[in-house]
Protein backbone atom coordinates (compact mmCIF):
# COMPACT_ATOMS: atom_id res chain seq x y z
CA UNK A 1 0.00 0.00 0.00
CA UNK A 2 1.25 3.21 -0.67
CA UNK A 3 0.67 4.78 3.19
CA UNK A 4 3.35 1.62 4.02
CA UNK A 5 5.58 3.64 1.60
CA UNK A 6 5.48 6.47 3.57
CA UNK A 7 5.07 5.46 6.68
CA UNK A 8 7.83 2.81 6.80
CA UNK A 9 8.12 0.52 10.26
CA UNK A 10 6.23 3.37 11.87
CA UNK A 11 5.00 2.03 15.57
CA UNK A 12 1.18 2.56 15.94
CA UNK A 13 2.38 5.64 18.66
CA UNK A 14 4.10 7.13 16.01
CA UNK A 15 1.69 7.15 12.90
CA UNK A 16 -1.14 8.38 15.52
CA UNK A 17 1.19 11.41 15.65
CA UNK A 18 1.30 11.52 12.23
CA UNK A 19 -2.36 11.46 11.75
CA UNK A 20 -2.75 13.95 14.37
CA UNK A 21 -0.50 15.88 12.64
CA UNK A 22 -2.32 15.75 9.28
CA UNK A 23 -5.07 16.96 11.22
CA UNK A 24 -3.32 20.16 11.93
CA UNK A 25 -2.14 21.18 8.59
CA UNK A 26 -5.81 20.62 7.22
CA UNK A 27 -7.08 22.70 10.21
CA UNK A 28 -4.58 25.27 9.06
CA UNK A 29 -5.35 24.84 5.35
CA UNK A 30 -9.23 25.61 6.16
CA UNK A 31 -8.32 28.91 7.19
CA UNK A 32 -7.18 29.70 3.33
CA UNK A 33 -10.50 28.06 2.16
CA UNK A 34 -13.07 29.79 4.31
CA UNK A 35 -10.91 33.06 3.68
CA UNK A 36 -11.57 32.37 -0.01
CA UNK A 37 -15.08 31.24 -0.11
CA UNK A 38 -15.75 34.49 2.22
CA UNK A 39 -13.85 36.84 -0.18
CA UNK A 40 -16.20 35.26 -3.07
CA UNK A 41 -18.97 35.56 -1.49
CA UNK A 42 -18.58 39.37 -0.40
CA UNK A 43 -17.02 39.91 -4.02
CA UNK A 44 -14.00 41.34 -2.38
CA UNK A 45 -11.15 40.52 0.22
CA UNK A 46 -12.47 39.28 3.47
CA UNK A 47 -11.18 38.21 6.67
CA UNK A 48 -14.02 36.14 8.57
CA UNK A 49 -13.49 35.02 11.59
CA UNK A 50 -13.34 31.41 11.08
CA UNK A 51 -9.95 32.03 9.30
CA UNK A 52 -8.14 33.05 12.90
CA UNK A 53 -9.95 30.24 14.95
CA UNK A 54 -8.37 27.64 12.05
CA UNK A 55 -5.20 29.73 12.10
CA UNK A 56 -5.58 28.98 16.07
CA UNK A 57 -6.32 25.77 15.55
CA UNK A 58 -3.81 24.59 12.79
CA UNK A 59 -0.88 26.32 14.75
CA UNK A 60 -1.78 24.82 18.11
CA UNK A 61 -2.08 21.03 17.01
CA UNK A 62 1.01 21.60 14.76
CA UNK A 63 2.85 23.05 17.55
CA UNK A 64 2.19 20.10 19.87
CA UNK A 65 3.25 17.74 17.11
CA UNK A 66 6.95 19.94 16.40
CA UNK A 67 7.26 19.82 19.84
CA UNK A 68 6.54 15.82 19.99
CA UNK A 69 8.72 15.87 16.63
CA UNK A 70 11.63 17.85 18.58
CA UNK A 71 11.91 19.89 15.66
CA UNK A 72 13.30 23.63 16.35
CA UNK A 73 12.70 25.16 13.00
CA UNK A 74 9.13 23.85 13.19
CA UNK A 75 8.50 25.03 16.81
CA UNK A 76 9.55 28.49 15.87
CA UNK A 77 7.54 28.87 12.92
CA UNK A 78 4.27 27.51 14.21
CA UNK A 79 4.16 28.67 18.23
CA UNK A 80 4.75 32.50 17.77
CA UNK A 81 2.05 32.41 15.26
CA UNK A 82 -0.90 31.48 18.20
CA UNK A 83 -0.21 34.66 19.89
CA UNK A 84 -0.22 36.88 16.71
CA UNK A 85 -3.88 35.31 15.96
CA UNK A 86 -5.08 35.57 19.60
CA UNK A 87 -4.19 39.45 18.98
CA UNK A 88 -5.84 39.85 15.95
CA UNK A 89 -9.33 38.54 16.82
CA UNK A 90 -8.71 40.61 20.16
CA UNK A 91 -8.50 43.42 17.71
CA UNK A 92 -10.99 42.61 15.34
CA UNK A 93 -13.40 42.25 19.00
CA UNK A 94 -12.39 45.52 19.91
CA UNK A 95 -13.28 47.13 16.70
CA UNK A 96 -16.56 45.51 16.49
CA UNK A 97 -17.16 46.78 19.88
CA UNK A 98 -16.34 50.35 18.79
CA UNK A 99 -18.47 50.39 15.85
CA UNK A 100 -21.44 48.42 17.57
CA UNK A 101 -21.33 51.28 19.87
CA UNK A 102 -20.83 54.05 17.57
CA UNK A 103 -24.09 52.31 15.76
CA UNK A 104 -25.99 52.91 18.85
CA UNK A 105 -25.10 56.34 19.84
CA UNK A 106 -26.06 57.67 16.07
CA UNK A 107 -29.46 56.00 17.15
CA UNK A 108 -30.23 57.66 20.30
CA UNK A 109 -29.63 60.82 18.33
Amino acid sequence: MWWHSLLGSASAGNVAWIVFGFIGQIMFTMRFITQWLASEKAKRTVVPLSFWIYSILGSVVLSIYAIYRRDPVFILGQLPSVFIYLRNISLERKNNLKTAAGEYKSMDS
